[in-house]
């Protein structure tokens, strides 16, 4: 039976339901069912808290301008779950992305029969198994895959990467990695295969890195940390931040081209930075007024956020809309983004676990700051905050949630304003 791409994503979202579950029998089950996909091509596996979708962009960008075929594997989604898997830096067409579903679907059902009867294949699982899959059937050379929430039990980890990268290590998804960063460490770099390479973000902290030097000791691994780049290097992704990111991918790319042997072409690397953008990342999705969406949705990617917020908005007032999950530092977000701020709209962002706009409001009184306004609908929010700012002259941002964003630019691209839809039509090639 060929699937639709509805057909398709109405078997991912079913999966929603069933949450998380860690550990990789699952996946192994499915590769094996599938013929082994995931051994068919070189791989490099991206891990951190931070950092990683615009790491696993940029690096999959230099090496295809080496001349590798690549496939590049991202979560989560912005607007639709075709965003996750990209070959040669682009989207699968609606007919390749449902056939690629359909066919880890019919080895998850495979595998759910075998399991038992309160266990079955879950939704990212499913989705890296379709990945894994369409990756072997075009003949890539080398696959950058994006891990999820952790490393050890991911479902990306059921490869064996020559390359693993670790952008950063911060106090998130405690309840599953563990409550320390040295904890956390130890779960996301279970994964580094013996003789491998292990490359680190500049701005890993010490708990980490000690971490890291020891398993690297343990398994024979090579650690390679980034130079910075030169103050010349033009970049088309917005964002101080994103210079890190972009000499991260840099490094983890020029240690894959030297254990396969090709020669480095620093014009591969010019022409990667100068054309990967990272959508919902410092995001301009209109100019009248300026408004910016950024996914930032933790304390360190606010603060990273708010530090290069100023080049892109300049010193205009500011209109926030604000969204958060529940599980996130709410607290500290705020008090980071409050101080540039002069008006917020709290919002929820659409996800079971979004923490209520009340509660932020009342988080927001205790730090001071009383110029807030609750409206549950983000494109109310958003459409109520735009409107003062061109009242004001003011500018604004979006932020807090993924998910968040994700709405926001559904939205726009549906049925937003003609300057809105011509923006983000641009903003998504």
């Amino acid at each position: 039976m060929i699937w639709t791409e509805a057909q398709a994503e109405r078997q991912l979202r079913s999966l929603e339901l069933f949450g998380m579950r860690f550990g990789l029998d699952r996946m192994r089950r499915m590769m094996t069912v599938l013929g082994s996909p995931e051994r068919r091509f070189d791989t490099i596996h991206v891990l951190g808290t931070n950092g990683k979708s615009s790491t696993t962009r940029m690096t999959a960008a230099i090496l295809q301008g080496h001349g590798l075929r690549t496939g590049t594997y991202l979560s989560p989604h912005l607007v639709s779950y075709r965003e996750r898997i990209l070959i040669d830096g682009r989207e699968l067409d609606t007919e390749a992305f449902a056939a690629a579903v359909a066919r880890a679907s019919w080895a998850a059902d495979h595998v759910n029969r075998t399991l038992a009867a309160d266990d079955h294949v879950t939704q990212f699982e499913l989705l890296t198994a379709a990945a894994l899959w369409e990756m072997a059937r075009g003949e890539v050379d080398v696959a950058v895959l994006e891990a999820g929430l952790g490393g050890r039990y991911d479902a990306t980890s059921v490869v064996d990467a020559q390359i693993t990268v670790l952008t950063n290590v911060g106090l998130e998804h405690t309840r599953w990695l563990g409550p320390t960063i040295a904890d956390i460490a130890e779960e996301k770099l279970a994964v580094v295969s013996p003789h491998s390479t292990l490359v680190l973000g500049a701005e890993l902290a010490a708990p980490a890195f000690a971490v890291a030097e020891r398993v690297a000791a343990e398994r024979g691994a090579r650690i390679v940390r980034p130079r910075p780049l030169p103050a010349a290097t033009e970049l088309l992704a917005r964002g101080g931040f994103q210079r890190a990111n972009f000499a991260l991918a840099r490094a983890a790319a020029e240690a894959y081209l030297q254990t396969a042997a090709i020669a480095p072409r620093e014009q591969a690397f010019v022409q990667a930075a100068a054309t990967v953008e990272v959508r919902g990342r410092l995001q301009v999705v209109s100019r009248e007024p300026l408004t910016v969406f950024d996914g930032a949705h933790n304390p360190h990617a606010i603060a990273a956020l708010v530090e290069s917020l100023p080049e892109v908005v300049g010193r205009a007032p500011l209109a926030l809309v604000l969204g958060v999950l529940e599980d996130k530092d709410a607290a500290a977000m705020l008090a980071a983004l409050l101080p540039s701020v002069e008006r917020a709209w709290f919002t929820a962002p659409p996800n079971s676990r979004a923490l209520s706009p009340a509660a932020l409001q009342s988080l927001a009184r205790q730090l001071g700051f009383e110029a807030t306004v609750c409206e549950p609908q983000p494109a109310r929010a958003l459409a109520q905050a735009r409107e003062w700012a061109a009242e004001h002259d003011g500018v604004v941002l979006a932020t807090g949630s993924v998910y968040l964003v994700g709405d926001l630019l559904g939205a726009l691209e549906q049925g937003g304003g003609a300057e809105d839809q011509r923006v983000a039509r641009i903003s998504a090639r």
